[in-house]
């Protein structure tokens, strides 16, 4: 429409409303140009409020995911097990543990004391001079022959299932100890009182009582309950402990929480919401190779601190590995996730390459539909609400994917593959059913095949 140069009625708004003033073409003018720049303002301040919030998200995600994977290790018994059982079937761990045992137990063998015992035997009995010498020399072979049975011994113990029990079953009272001390519960054996650390010998004093009856002893049986707690030791960092356990649970708990609130609110703050989404799933992707980077130098440099007297390369290697795997897969998974988002963002999106897969997509269903209605396997009003709803069936798909994924308990990259697959799958079928709600001479035209 061309210009006007004659009077334009005023805007609606305050001071204008019922006066019947009209505004002048370059008053008019003016007025686009200050409602321009106002939008441009507003949309200036919305970016930059979405880009704060997307800085704060992508520098506590890495944080979120260590200190939810501290949190399982240090809170969760079953977790830390969990994490640990494998060392028992590490060649490498097996063998420090043999190797640590058998001089241990070769140790307290005093083999010079059996061969000074020979000798002596021998000179007593008048034994050749030449056979008595020779039996000083048996200290060697003697002891490296008592190594040797005893480290057949050790391993073939080390490397059977008993020692694997026994490696679980040890840490898992340990740690829950620890746990049920450090958070003041009151079922473990080890409990904090103030900053003493007590143990509680109540089950020993009833088990004890209760065998000197069996056993005849009627007045045992008038032992008294008080008393039935030992302190071990008094810790003045014992509550800075307790404290520190507090904090970390708070923070594996809600860390993730906030993270996940902030890239959100990032991506709901910006003005064109698909593209921040884009932005935000790959800034955190970025972060999480960060993370994995930053493992392996942590790696070296653990290795490198370790020395080879204390502990093989091989077995620190094997026990770093182990610990820190979940961490791994978690940073990993989360990896897999925001590339997922990644690419879902841009398929949505205006780009050629998008419109290229959707315009694939969208012919391969409609060719299935029109299979389908050759068949006579029409589905009718069904197809139809599909095809007119289809938004709305595409965010509940992918809306009971992520919920799936939020309610599965530490999901792997090949749990994520599956639920993604699943996703796609099911959106394939709902488009297709939606195209085999018309003939097969109207698909091509009717709503499943509009974009």
């Amino acid at each position: 429409m061309a210009p006007t140069n004659g009077p334009v009625p005023s805007p609606p708004g305050e001071g204008h409303e019922g006066s019947g003033r009209f505004l002048s073409a370059e008053e008019h003018a003016e007025y686009e140009r200050l409602r321009g720049n106002a939008g441009i303002r507003h949309r200036r301040l919305r970016y930059s409020g979405a880009g704060v919030l997307l800085v704060l998200a992508l520098l506590l995600a890495p944080l979120s995911v260590v200190a939810t994977w501290v949190d399982d290790q240090v809170s969760d018994t079953g977790r830390y097990v969990q994490t640990v059982a494998p060392l028992a079937s590490d060649p490498a761990v097996q063998d420090v543990v043999t190797d640590r045992l058998t001089d241990r137990v070769v140790a307290q063998v005093d083999v010079e004391a059996v061969t000074d015992a020979l000798t002596q035997t021998l000179a007593d009995a008048g034994a050749p001079p030449r056979v008595v010498e020779a039996s000083e020399s048996l200290a060697g072979p003697l002891r490296s022959a008592v190594r040797d049975v005893v480290d057949g011994t050790i391993s073939r113990v080390v490397t059977s299932d008993v020692f694997a029990q026994a490696w679980e079953g040890a840490n898992t009272r340990a740690h829950a100890a620890v746990v049920s001390m450090l958070t003041g519960e009151r079922e473990g054996a080890l409990r904090a009182e103030g900053d003493t650390v007590q143990l509680d010998l109540g089950q020993v004093v009833d088990e004890v009582r209760q065998r000197l009856v069996d056993a005849g002893f009627d007045k045992a049986a008038a032992i008294p309950d008080t008393d039935r707690t030992i302190t071990l030791f008094q810790a003045e960092e014992l509550g800075k402990a307790k404290d520190a356990m507090r904090l970390l649970d708070t923070m594996g708990t809600w860390l993730p929480v906030l993270t996940v609130a902030l890239a959100a609110l990032a991506v709901w703050t910006a003005p064109r919401h698909r593209r921040m989404l884009l932005v935000t799933a790959v800034g955190v992707g970025v972060m999480m190779i960060v993370l994995l980077v930053a493992l392996a130098l942590l790696r070296r440099v653990y290795l490198d601190a370790v020395p080879s007297a204390t502990l093989p390369q091989d077995a620190a290697a094997a026990i770093y590995d182990t610990f820190v795997r979940f961490l791994r897969d978690s940073t990993r998974t989360l990896l897999v996730v925001a590339v997922i988002i990644a690419l879902a963002a841009y398929l949505y999106g205006p780009g050629r390459g998008a419109r290229a897969v959707r315009s694939l997509a969208r012919r391969g269903t409609s060719a299935a539909g029109r299979g389908l209605s050759r068949a006579g396997l029409r589905t009718g009003s069904a197809g139809l609400a599909l095809a007119e709803h289809r938004s709305w069936t595409t965010g509940i798909v992918i809306g009971a994917g992520v919920l799936a994924l939020v309610l599965w308990n530490h999901p792997t990259v090949g749990v994520v593959a599956l639920v993604a697959g699943l996703v796609v799958v099911v959106l394939i079928v709902l488009e297709t059913l939606a195209a085999a709600a018309q003939g097969p001479d109207t698909t091509r035209t009717g709503p499943a095949a509009a974009p």
